[in-house]
């Protein structure tokens, strides 16, 4: 069985077990005041369970695998027992991955997301490029597949600011093709930083519980620097950017798993600067910033080399880890689920997620790619989205 149904049944047993518990208190004094309490929760649950999240999905780079695995994912029913996903991009690139995967699902051109209700027979998209991509070769870098997936972010974005939509859930862009349009944003994360209209954001990779994760919550990695060449990343680096990072990645487990987060922040040179002989980053920089954090309530340690951390951190001992660069956050946390790894942006108005690999043009338009990271993402765009109604949904097991 797939972990994302694993997943589901345990949710459904959670909320059957739940509403028994509920049936059986009896009224009076502190146990009628929780007794109506779960009450509340619950039918807002049952609100909320009716009227499933609307999570707009962008096609990503056409000439990438982002228009296969969405009609893959769409195939698997259980997404839409989380949410109302709706597509933007171009309905005639989705009509293609569909006879691709040779299903008899319809894609039909919608003006807005609540304008047809999606299933697993019949996927909405909303337009919001040209023709001119009908012209994209697959695997190729082209500036109009870059415009397309340009369109379909912004698009999306528009959508969620303006509250016609819950979460959005990206799939990948080709950043060369991205800037061959004139776009020049390193990326979906700094993208819709400036979309939203805001300095203080981050990427950060999650990986959910699994059998070969023991972590309760699943595992978090934050990046204090991002999208930059290696030799700047030392002037990147400061107490103000590590103290802004510790602190979303403290909110968002905290409001993922209901607690605060136990938080690991890696050193920056080989063995933690070894006393200065490697380098004083660690004690100049990285130790100031972790003790402001202590200070401001955070359970946080650091810094630590990376290998040992990330080990205690895949036992369970860390929820969430401050990464000091890309690869040093990518590639730890990548060899531990490569396919269940989900990319989420932090510090924004609106919830967004993503699979958390690139457009793989070597494979693409094959069906040769993997939905697992896209189906991961559409459920933790729901489970986020869900939250602000205030009650989560049950915690899936270790199993999913």
């Amino acid at each position: 069985m797939l972990y994302w149904r694993k997943a589901v049944l345990s949710e459904r047993k959670q909320s059957e077990e739940i509403g028994r518990k509920t049936d059986g208190r009896k009224s009076g004094g502190r146990k009628e005041k929780g007794r109506k309490a779960d009450e509340t929760c619950m039918a807002r649950k049952k609100s909320v369970n009716e009227e499933r999240p609307w999570v707009a999905v962008t096609l990503g780079d056409p000439a990438g695998v982002g228009p296969e695995i969405i009609v893959g994912a769409w195939n698997e029913t259980v997404i839409h027992d989380w949410c109302r996903p709706v597509v933007v991009g171009h309905p005639e690139i989705l009509r293609r991955a569909v006879a691709l995967w040779q299903t008899d699902v319809r894609v039909v051109e919608v003006q807005s997301p609540h304008q047809l209700e999606p299933s697993p027979e019949l996927i909405p998209c909303i337009a919001c490029c040209s023709d001119e991509v009908l012209g994209v070769r697959p695997g190729m870098v082209d500036a109009r597949a870059g415009h397309a997936a340009y369109q379909a972010v912004v698009r999306a974005a528009q959508l969620a600011l303006a509250g016609q939509v819950d979460a959005v859930a990206t799939a990948p862009l080709h950043k060369e093709a991205l800037h061959r349009a004139g776009h020049k944003h390193p990326g979906h994360t700094e993208l819709l930083a400036e979309l939203c209209g805001v300095s203080d954001f981050a990427m950060m990779l999650y990986l959910g519980p699994a059998d070969d994760l023991p972590a309760r919550d699943g595992l978090a990695v934050v990046h204090v620097t991002l999208h930059t060449a290696m030799r700047n990343i030392f002037g990147q680096i400061s107490e103000e950017a590590i103290l802004a990072k510790a602190r979303l990645a403290d909110g968002f487990m905290t409001r993922l798993a209901g607690r605060r987060p136990r938080i690991g922040v890696c050193a920056l040179n080989p063995h933690a600067g070894e006393g200065g002989l490697f380098g004083d980053e660690e004690a100049r920089v990285i130790r100031p910033a972790v003790l402001r954090a202590q200070a401001e309530g955070m359970d946080i340690e650091g810094p630590l080399p990376t290998d040992s951390l990330m080990h205690r951190a895949r036992s369970g001992y860390f929820d969430a880890v401050v990464a000091m660069y890309h690869d040093q956050g990518h590639i730890a946390l990548k060899l531990l689920g490569m396919h269940r790894a989900v990319n989420i942006t932090l510090g924004l108005p609106i919830i967004r997620t993503s699979v958390a690999h690139g457009t793989a043009f070597d494979i693409a338009w094959q069906r040769q790619a993997d939905i697992t990271s896209l189906v991961e993402a559409l459920r933790i765009a729901s489970k986020l989205a869900l939250s602000r109604f205030g009650c989560q949904r049950p915690q899936a097991s270790k199993s999913d």
